[in-house]
């Protein structure tokens, strides 16, 4: 049986681990040659270290797939740039980009300080324009389209305490997401933003988890099927949508709006508040949030 991803290419950024390589290995498995990106590092984004990445390709390699290695940061134009002449170079072409790299620095906004704030949206929302540009010009003027895949969060997307920067950041990928899918459609481009949830480095000690046995279904490799759907010609039909990929499966997570008060003339504050039913959703309807999400 041909793979998902039979002749295509795909760069996956922060891949030494975690997601990203359970998104790699799934990949080359279904076909696909992979650019395994990764700086290396802890994952409050100092330091840098290629051999997560080389010991991925290394795997995908001796399973017989294609791969190669690239430690480049995507948080700067000329990592970006780089990985995407890592894929060139090495074949060819590109057709999917999944951008996964991240970092964490959590604390209360109060104690966020501007560091923390510049690093984490400069990694999460700078470092998926940084390398989604390149790959979109190459897209957009070879005349093949492609898929882009951009890594929002419940926490951005709902919110969570203690991650003001890092919800923020994910909040900004959405929007992007939402705009490239408009102006990607007369090219073929399909765009489409991933919240996963899985046990990870990354999530390991968040809240409800630290100290915790992972459950068997949150590991990476059972959340992959998922981005691997997202990224193959299943979901051709599909683009400027958001999914949920976790351990309770694949779900299509929406913004919404109520048919809210339209008096269609000049109105006060104090009408607003008389109509607050219309205005807001029902308070009975659950508020998600990203713990529970």
């Amino acid at each position: 049986m041909p793979g998902l991803l039979d002749g295509k290419v795909a760069i996956i950024t922060g891949a030494g681990n975690g997601l990203g390589e359970a998104y790699a290995k799934l990949f080359a498995a279904e076909g696909a040659a992979v650019v395994v990106n990764d700086l290396g590092g802890p994952r409050d984004g100092s330091g840098a270290d290629k051999t997560a990445a080389q010991n991925v390709v290394d795997a995908i390699t001796a399973a017989g797939g294609r791969a190669v290695a690239n430690g480049d940061d995507v948080s700067t134009m000329a990592g970006g740039e780089n990985i995407f002449k890592t894929a060139m170079d090495a074949f060819g072409q590109v057709d999917i980009l999944v951008n996964n790299a991240g970092i964490l620095r959590d604390k209360s906004f109060a104690n966020t300080s501007e560091q923390d704030w510049d690093l984490v949206v400069k990694v999460h929302l700078k470092g998926t324009y940084c390398v989604t540009m390149p790959v979109w010009k190459h897209m957009k003027e070879s005349g093949r389209g492609g898929m882009i895949l951009m890594t929002s969060s419940t926490s951005g997307l709902y919110g969570n305490f203690g991650q003001s920067n890092y919800g923020a950041a994910k909040a900004g990928i959405y929007g992007f997401m939402r705009v490239l899918s408009i102006e990607g459609r007369k090219y073929n481009i399909r765009v489409m933003g991933l919240a996963p949830g899985a046990y990870t480095r990354m999530t390991s000690d968040l809240p409800g988890r630290k100290g915790q046995e992972p459950d068997p279904l949150s590991l990476p490799e059972n959340v992959a099927p998922g981005v691997l759907y997202m990224c193959s010609d299943l979901a051709a039909d599909h683009s400027g949508k958001v999914l949920g990929v976790s351990s309770r499966g694949v779900r299509e997570i929406k913004m919404l709006q109520t048919k809210g008060f339209q008096p269609g003339r000049p109105y006060t504050a104090r009408e607003v508040a008389d109509h607050a039913s219309e205005v807001f959703f029902p308070s009975k309807e659950r508020e998600l949030t990203a713990a529970s999400a």
